[in-house]
C-alpha cells in the first residue's frame, strides 16, 4: 500500500459524488498507469453508475486502433508527447461515448527515459464535457510505482476539479 492510496480513493470518491450529480460519465485512457485510474475508479461502489470503459493503450498500435490516434503524430512526436494524449482523451471520450475522459502516457521508469523526457516525465489529457481538450506535463519523482501513483492522483484530482466547475457553472444558471 502506497501513502497515495488514501489520497487516489478519496478523489475517485469525490469525482463519483460529482459526476453522479451531473449525470455524466468518464472513460480513460492509459499507457504508463496500465490501468490504474480505471481501478481506482472501480474501487468506488456504484461506480458503475459514472464510469463505463476504459483503455489501456500500452503499445502505439493500441492507441492508433483503438483511440485513433494517428501514426504520423505518433512518429512525429513520440507516445510521450502532448498532441498524443490530446487525441487519446478525445479518442477515449468517443469511443465510450462518455462526457469525459483522461488520457495519460509517461515513462515510469526506472529506465526509457531521455535528456527531453526524463524518467518521471507525464502528459495528461482531458476530453471535457463542455467539448475543450486540455493538457498537463508532469516530472514525478521517484521510483516506477510512486510515479504511476502520482499520474493516477493528479489524473483524478483534475477530474475532480473540473467536473466541479461544471456543476458550479450549472447550479448558476
Amino acid at each position: 500500500m502506497s501513502h497515495y492510496d488514501p489520497l487516489i480513493d478519496s478523489a475517485a470518491a469525490r469525482l463519483g459524488r460529482v459526476l453522479e450529480h451531473l449525470g455524466q460519465r468518464v472513460s480513460t485512457a492509459e499507457s504508463c498507469t496500465g490501468g490504474g485510474i480505471a481501478e481506482a475508479i472501480t474501487r468506488v461502489a456504484g461506480s458503475s453508475q459514472w464510469f463505463e470503459t476504459g483503455f489501456v493503450t500500452y503499445a502505439n498500435s493500441s492507441k492508433a486502433r483503438w483511440l485513433g490516434v494517428e501514426p504520423a503524430t505518433l512518429e512525429a512526436h513520440g507516445a510521450v508527447s502532448e498532441p498524443v494524449v490530446l487525441a487519446m482523451a478525445a479518442g477515449a471520450k468517443a469511443a465510450a461515448e462518455a462526457d469525459m475522459a483522461v488520457a495519460v502516457s509517461g515513462i515510469a521508469g526506472p529506465d526509457g527515459g531521455s535528456a527531453e523526457k526524463p524518467v518521471g516525465t507525464v502528459w495528461f489529457g482531458w476530453a471535457l464535457a463542455d467539448g475543450r481538450v486540455i493538457s498537463d506535463c508532469k516530472r514525478f519523482q521517484g521510483g516506477r510505482r510512486e510515479v504511476r501513483a502520482q499520474t493516477v492522483l493528479h489524473a483524478l484530482e483534475r477530474l475532480v476539479s473540473e467536473a466541479e466547475k461544471a456543476a458550479a457553472n450549472r447550479s448558476s444558471v
